[in-house]
């Protein structure tokens, strides 16, 4: 005997998330669903994570690992080991934990991020 699963579907918007995160220069929007969360996050120019996000979580780099699609604007990415690299729009990239990122030039970056948005921002 074969047991199938319910499938449900969803479909769901950011203009509704489960829940915003705020911080200085931007915010990241939350959606849970699919038995798992998917982020939108909005920086906007001067955004800096060691400056807007990490006295919010107390840690010396990003510790959440990001698997992302950038929607628009440019983010330079500094790994811990020193490795330096920009992003931008129609990319997609996949950091493990321990790097900073920032803004670069006078265009929000608008990320999708199928990874880390679960406790990104979250105040410790």
């Amino acid at each position: 005997m074969t047991t199938q699963r319910q499938q449900t579907v969803e479909h769901r918007g950011f203009d509704a998330p489960d829940e915003i995160r705020e911080f200085d220069h931007g915010r990241a929007e939350v959606l849970n669903m699919a038995d798992g969360a998917i982020g939108r996050l909005v920086l906007h120019p001067g955004w800096q994570w060691s400056r807007d996000v990490k006295p919010l979580v107390g840690t010396e780099w990003c510790e959440a690992p990001h698997f992302q699609y950038h929607v628009s604007g440019k983010l330079r990415v500094r790994m811990a080991d020193g490795d330096e690299f920009d992003v931008g729009p129609g990319s997609i990239s996949s950091l493990p934990q321990g790097h900073d990122a920032w803004v670069v030039g006078d265009e929000d970056v608008v990320l999708v991020d199928w990874y880390g948005a679960t406790d990104y921002a979250k105040r410790t």
